[in-house]
Order: C-alpha cells, then structure tokens, then sequence
C-alpha cells in the first residue's frame, strides 16, 4: 500500500462522525480557524456585496426557519430523503447558506450545475426527489419547465438575485426568506445518534459515472468534514513555510460540482479565508478581481489556463502580481502549458490535484514546497492506496502502471438506488473498504524523496470538457434514438478551447437516411445533441461515418481502436498542412 509521505502531519483526531457539515464549519471546538482571525468567507466579485462569518451563519439559520415553516419540516422530524432541495443556480455568495440551511432540518441538499438542460436537471430534481428549487434568473425558464415535470409547485421555487439580472416577479427571494425567517422562533436543536453523521446522505452530487444517465453519490457528513481536515492539515506546512494564515481565493468554478463545493468553498472558508464569488467565468471580470482583491491562491481547470495564455494582450491590463499559487484540478496540465504560464509569471507555484466526487473529493494534492513536473502531488493524511494492475496483481514498484484504489474516511456512501454500480465501484477485500478510481496511475518519487501520484490515462473513458466531465455511454444512448443512428461509439478528442470534446462515430441507418448528403445527415445529428444535452455535451468534436463500430467478442466498444484512427487522421492532416 501507498500512504502520505512522512512529512504529511497526522490528522489531530478522528473526524466527529455525529454532527452536521454546518456545526463543525461553525462551531471552533472543532478546529476551524478562529472566528476573530477569519476573513469574511464570501465576497461579491461583481457588487463587492460581502457577509462575515457571523452573518453567513446567521442567514443559513435563518434560511432554514423560513423553510422550516413554508414546507412544515421539523429538525427532528420526517426522514432525511423526505427534505430534499435543489439549487439550480450559477454562483452566489448565499449558495453555500443555502445548502447548509437543509442540514440545519437535518435534511439533504443537492446541488445541480447550471449548464444542465431542464431534461437533465428534470432527471435529478426526479431520482433525488427533492421538493424545493433554488435558482436564479438566467436559467429560470429549465428550472420552471423541469420543476413542473416532477411535481415542484412555483412557490416551492426561490431565487438567488445574479448582479445584473432582474430578479424575476411573483418569487420570493433568498432574502425574502432570511427577513422572514428573523421574524420565525428559533428551531429545536438536532438530536442525532452516535454515528448519524457518518450514515446520513448531506449532498446528492450527480457524477457522470461511466455508462448511462448521471448517478447520484450519496455524500455522508463524516465524508465531508473529514475531508475539510486532510486538506488542511496537508497545507499546514506550506501555508507556515510562507506565512499564510489566511488568504483570499476564488469561487469562479461552478458551487454545483465537488471541486468547487468541498475543495473551494467549503474548505477553504473553514482556514479562515475569504472567497471572492464569481457567477461564471468571464475572463475580463475575472482579470478586474484578481487586481481589485488582490486573490493570492486561483483554483482552476486547464481551459480557464488556456484563455489566460491564448489571451495575454488582455491579461497583460490587470496587475496579477498578488496570486502566489494556482491550483489545477478536473484534469491533468502539460508540461508545455505550465512551461508557457511560468514564462509570464514565473513567480506563481502552479499545482495540481486529483480526486473524485465518489472520494468526496480531494485525494492526492501537490504542497506548494514539493513541486514534481505531471504530478497530482502527494496523498492526503488519513487516505491510503493501492495500484491494481491489469492482471488484477497488487503493485509493489514505482512507475509501475494501474488502476487507483482508495480508503479514505471521505469515501462516500455509493450511489443512490444503485446496487449494481454501488458494488462494482466500491469493493471489500482483507484491507478494508476500496474506491476503485477507474484512473491508470503510477507511484514516482520526486527530486525530494517523496512519493507521488502521476495520473497516466483514463479507464473510465470520461470526457472532461472545461471541467465538466460527459459519459460516452450518456451520449451514445441519446443518438441511437436518432433514426439515422444505427450504431455509435463517443470518444474524447482535443479541442483548443474546451480541452477535449466529445466526438461521435456513427454507423447510418440506410433505410432513414436515403435521399440526404452526408453533411445534412451530421447537421442533423449535431442539432439532435444540441437541442437536448447542456452546450459541453454538445459533439463539439464533430461527427464521423464509419461502417461498423469495433467490439469486443462480449460487445464492449473498443474506443482504443477509434482514438488510434482519430490520431492517424490528425497526422495525415498535419503532414499536409
């Protein structure tokens, strides 16, 4: 087995397995960064609109009265799955409130990315069967259509007030309910178990898994606060080294997804540090609030990198000289990129990480005083790993390939009415309880001595478009009920701006397809996606027809065969340009 290296500090205690994400972010008996000590968590980057500490606690009690009484759920009444919400909603310095208003009622948020389709967040809002939506203007016309879908009456939806947009009549507001909930008597205290919070659901986040629709990951309390800990104590040495107690980060990826909820947000304001919330990425408004806050620590995925790099006229406005480190997560970064950014500001350490919505999140993360070139970094305090290779063997070596497993106490509790994928996904053995993470990896030592994770490929075929990860399977499923569409195979192929994109290999059904040209038939097909999956779905990759798509003697796509052919096309193009 793999473990931290020995200079990771161990976790100070186990983490407490019978209280909320709420009370352990709130409360200093249990090692947050001291309230006096602590920056305001979240901060406009838009209005410069700020709340405290204080107030951000205040307002998620005061959320949860407010529902408390529109809904009729009681702290220590109705079951958890009975007092589902959605959020629906671009960033918002209420969303993290929001989300821990639920817990408050002991009940169980999940959170939706706002890119969706009303069809696909019709989908969640169903299978989690939540009975409240969050939203905010720009996407209120999905969250309607998908709330009436599945039964969410309009005065069960509230909305999040996005700067420049009016918010929307005949709602009430998120701060229509903290005024009401001011005016509400204040709610009994939650009587949980030993344990409860280690066996009760607190997020339902969708993971695109590897085959079919969007799987809920059932996320335990104990999941999350025990990974606020292991990053943390992970950091103490390098943020000491630098002299950083606190520091100002920023919430430009979206609140919806694991990376952005628990790694950014929810860690993060636990240290103490501030957040400067952005609703989406903009790269111009993003340059203006680094400079106007003065961000010490950026949190991005690689097509955020890109724009910067591929638009240095328009960074080279803006004073950046206040980031000290960026943070790369969702995908690997080359060499060359890092190269490019350490060109323009070589004083910035650039890191990276890895984890899973399944790790809930973070497993392997890089300390800015052990940098190793195509690393992830090292592995997180109370997380230990094993390297399966393809024979099914357990690894012993370095730079020996094969699959991750992971043992974490953030290892979350599988998926929502799903035993199947449940059980292929996490497995039992002598050593315990296994996140199998579907990634190809290798164990390497750096120039320091230190063990650390290099991902080398995917198993699970996910496609990762500007962090946001696509299932072939989902998508493949969706175009052979296109009458075109005889058989297909999805792939991942580089794309300049999103970083990769998904491609479709179509075999054409003769008998619906006579009488069009084959670039009326793949227009056809392209707005087919378009009209029914969010834009990073969409087959911005492009569409090709094959005769036959390559299987296996059991009937399994061999998608290795088609990357090969999509290299040798690029090739034969490249050579003649």
């Amino acid at each position: 087995m793999f473990y931290p290296p020995p200079w990771v500090p161990k976790l100070p205690y186990d983490p407490p397995d019978s209280i909320t994400i709420g009370e352990f972010v709130s409360n200093e008996y249990y090692g947050r960064q001291p309230i006096a000590r602590s920056r305001n968590p979240f901060t406009c980057g838009i209005t410069g609109k700020t709340y405290t500490t204080a107030e951000a606690i205040e307002r998620t009690e005061l959320i949860a009265r407010a529902l408390s009484k529109i809904m009729g759920w009681e702290p220590n009444a109705e079951l958890p799955f009975d007092k589902v919400i959605g959020i629906y909603s671009l960033n918002h310095i209420d969303y993290i409130s929001v989300l821990l208003s639920i817990h408050r009622l002991s009940g169980i948020a999940t959170p939706a990315n706002a890119a969706y389709s009303a069809a696909e967040l019709e989908h969640q809002l169903r299978t989690s069967r939540a009975k409240v939506l969050f939203t905010c203007a720009p996407v209120l016309e999905d969250a309607l259509q998908a709330a009436k879908a599945v039964g969410i009456s309009q005065d069960h939806v509230f909305i999040l007030d996005i700067p420049g947009y009016d918010v929307p009549k005949g709602f009430l507001t998120i701060h229509d309910l903290v005024d009401m909930g001011r005016n509400l008597p204040e709610l009994e205290k939650l009587n949980w178990s030993k344990g409860q919070g280690a066996r009760q659901t607190a997020f339902l986040c969708y993971s695109s898994g590897t085959s079919g629709l969007p799987k809920a990951v059932m996320i335990s309390h104990r999941n999350i606060i025990a990974n606020m800990m292991q990053f943390r104590v992970y950091e103490q040495p390098a943020r000491k080294k630098f002299g950083i107690e606190t520091q100002v980060g920023f919430a430009v990826l979206p609140l919806s997804h694991a990376y952005g909820l628990h790694v950014v947000a929810l860690s993060q304001t636990w240290r103490g540090d501030e957040l400067i919330v952005m609703p989406k990425f903009d790269l111009t408004t993003y340059l203006k609030a680094i400079e106007r806050f003065k961000i010490q620590c950026l949190t991005v995925v690689p097509p955020i990198i890109i724009r910067m790099l591929s638009s240095m006229d328009e960074c080279q406005k803006y004073d950046l000289s206040s980031v000290r480190a960026l943070y790369v997560g969702a995908a690997p970064t080359g060499k060359e990129t890092v190269d490019e950014l350490h060109k323009h500001w070589p004083h910035w350490h650039v890191c990276q990480g890895y984890g899973m919505t399944e790790t809930a999140t973070v497993t392997v993360s890089t300390s800015e005083d052990d940098i190793m070139e195509g690393s992830s970094g090292s592995i997180l305090p109370g997380i230990r790993a094993k390297v399966i290779d393809f024979e099914g063997k357990e690894v012993t070596d370095y730079d020996v390939p094969g699959e991750l497993w992971i043992q974490s106490p953030s290892t979350t509790l599988g998926y929502l009415n799903n035993e199947v994928a449940t059980s292929e996904a996490f497995v039992w053995d002598d050593d315990g309880r296994w996140m199998k993470t579907g990634d190809e990896v290798i164990v390497t030592k750096s120039p320091n001595g230190n063990e650390h994770i290099k991902v080398v490929d995917r198993i699970k075929e996910l496609i990762k478009v500007k962090g946001h990860q696509v299932a072939p399977a989902e998508l493949e499923a969706h175009l052979l009920t296109h009458p075109f569409v005889d058989d297909c195979a999805v792939i991942s192929v580089p794309h300049a701006q999103a970083g990769e994109a998904p491609k479709a290999f179509v075999v054409k059904s003769p008998s619906h397809i006579q009488g069009k040209s084959d670039e009326q038939a793949m227009k056809e097909i392209l707005q087919y996606v378009a009209d029914h999956k969010a834009r990073y779905k969409w087959l911005t990759g492009g569409v090709e027809f094959i005769d036959v798509v390559p299987k296996s003697p059991s009937g399994k796509i061999l998608r290795r065969l088609l990357r090969d052919k999509e290299k040798e096309r690029r090739r034969a193009e490249g050579s003649k340009l």
